[in-house]
């Protein structure tokens, strides 16, 4: 499965994967527990491709953000998002030292940290970021 259809849906907990869009939303497995929903076009969703955190020098996708935590843990899971809120800045500040502390907020830190280490239960955060080392390596 590529990260490209990887989708946070608004209300609803976790992350979900885009399996088949329809005339009136989309179905989406959860990447919890693999149940199927059908989305109406009335929730917020966002592709997780399509989200970015916002620095002091403008906005840093969140891939590469996803990229900076898997470097620091060597691609192993991440610190818990439950952990207390001054640990959880520290951490971000290390992972992403020029965040912009006003527009990015513990909730939004908690959201990057709990969907990271989502990917990485699944497995998909070493493949893409191999896949994609692999690929540059083709390219030079």
């Amino acid at each position: 499965m590529s990260l490209d259809k990887v989708l946070a849906i608004s209300g609803k907990p976790g992350l979900y994967e885009l399996l088949v869009q329809t005339r009136t939303g989309f179905i989406a497995e959860s990447l919890a527990d693999g149940k199927k929903s059908t989305v109406g076009l009335k929730n917020n969703v966002s592709l997780l491709s399509e989200i970015s955190i916002y620095t002091h020098e403008g906005e840093v996708k969140l891939f590469d953000v996803f990229k900076n935590i898997a470097t620091k843990e060597n691609h192993g899971e991440a610190i818990s998002h439950k952990v207390n809120n001054p640990e959880l800045v520290a951490y971000f500040k290390e992972v992403l030292p020029d965040y912009d502390e006003e527009r990015v907020y513990v909730s939004d830190i908690k959201k990057v940290i709990n969907w990271y280490n989502i990917l990485q239960k699944r497995g998909m955060i070493e493949n893409t970021f191999l896949e994609t080392e692999e690929v540059k390596t083709e390219e030079n």
